[in-house]
């Protein structure tokens, strides 16, 4: 009779290791590809909805173009706003504590917890244009993405309200269309507000150098009357 051949813990070890290559690695390999995929959906509906408004929209003095900053960054130019959408590189898991888990179709399949993330800012266009570096631009929305191509949004605007439901939200090209429509309407649904006078009472001598060209004193949407935490639904 044949003797059994015992496993060295140097081999249990190297068999744990190539399961988690196997499994977890190439998840994430197969993560990042549906969201880049997501995010270049993203990208030519973006150029598609500018080219549609230019159209009803001719006037010049308004702002409606896009610049690319390598293949995982657009920034698009939209009246005095400028909307930065940037895939990041990496793949993450909701952490224990978030309450998805306890839903039915994260308990079937854990790996339905790791997602790609998309991120959009906001910026006042004159903040890129005049390279103030001082200027503020807020996290409006973060796009979520697994490998199913499931996802939900969390953020300020609408949608996140709208798209909270992974399991039952599945990525096309109608809800990329909303999404855009929708991220457009909230930047410019909000205006840059005086800050109050405290603020602007006192510059220095290097601000006041510059001020033939810009004032340097830090600007944002919502810097003045209105507190950053505040979240403001578009009606």
């Amino acid at each position: 009779m044949a003797k059994e051949q015992k496993v060295t813990p140097k081999e249990q070890n190297r068999l744990q290791l190539t399961q988690l290559l196997q499994n977890k690695a190439t998840l994430k390999q197969d993560i990042a590809a549906d969201a880049e995929s997501v995010f270049l959906n993203l990208k030519e509906t973006i150029k598609s909805e500018l080219i549609a408004l230019r159209a009803i929209v001719p006037d010049e003095r308004v702002r409606l173009y896009y610049k690319e900053r390598g293949d995982y960054e657009i920034h698009v130019y939209i009246g005095s706003d400028v909307l930065v959408f940037s895939l990041h590189h990496n793949v993450f898991r909701l952490p224990d504590y978030n309450p998805l888990w306890g839903t039915g179709y994260f308990q079937q399949n854990d790996q339905r917890g790791y997602f790609g993330v998309i991120y959009t800012y906001n910026f006042l266009a004159e903040s890129l244009i005049q390279n103030r570096l001082d200027d503020s631009g807020y996290l409006i929305s973060r796009l979520f993405v697994n490998h199913e191509k499931h996802f939900f949004i969390e953020g300020r605007t609408q949608l996140s309200g709208i798209f909270r439901d992974t399991e039952r939200h599945l990525w096309n090209d109608d809800i990329c269309s909303l999404v855009v429509q929708m991220t457009f309407a909230y930047a410019l649904s909000f205006d840059l507000f005086i800050p109050p006078y405290e603020i602007q009472d006192e510059i220095s001598v290097n601000q006041m150098h510059y001020m033939g060209e810009t004032l340097k004193l830090q600007t944002g949407k919502r810097l003045g009357f209105k507190l950053r935490s505040e979240d403001t639904d578009i009606s």
